[in-house]
């Protein structure tokens, strides 16, 4: 990690959350570190806390974290009227990388705002470099956000 904000508000590269709140709460805190772009990478197994997650970056970015649901079937969400825009994609039932293309997926990594990607290692290949990849894992009745290069 470059970014002495993003080290702060997750040192030694991971932050465990022992409720839904600690995690909307580390989305808030990692949002304050990102200007007018951010790809993110959120990737763990179901039920880790990667739509928890997206509502707290909602919050932190001024949209109603209420409206903030799994885009599982229809596979993106557009949230605005915040300081920044917020695509949550989701491409778990994503098969291959030709299947971006029709969706606008380029389109969107490179827009301005904060684009949150449920299962996104599925094509890392597919991500701009400067990508931050947020791996979620069940730990007891909490969970750990690692970030892993």
């Amino acid at each position: 990690m470059a970014n002495p904000q993003i080290e702060k508000t997750f040192p030694r590269g991971e932050r465990l959350c022992a409720t839904e709140k600690d995690t909307r709460q580390a989305a808030q805190d990692l949002a304050a570190c990102f200007g007018t772009h951010a790809v993110l990478s959120l990737e763990g197994p179901m039920g880790a806390g990667k739509t928890c997650f997206v509502k707290g970056l909602a919050e932190a970015l001024g949209c109603d974290p209420r409206e903030v649901s799994s885009p599982t079937f229809t596979l993106i969400h557009e949230y605005h009227g915040g300081r920044l825009p917020l695509v949550h994609m989701d491409l778990y039932r994503i098969e291959s990388s030709a299947e971006l293309a029709p969706l606008g997926f380029d389109d969107y990594l490179a827009g301005d705002g904060i684009v949150a990607i449920e299962w996104g290692g599925k094509f890392a290949e597919e991500l701009p470099p400067h990508t931050l990849r947020l791996v979620f894992s069940i730990e007891g009745s909490g969970r750990l956000i690692q970030i892993q290069p």
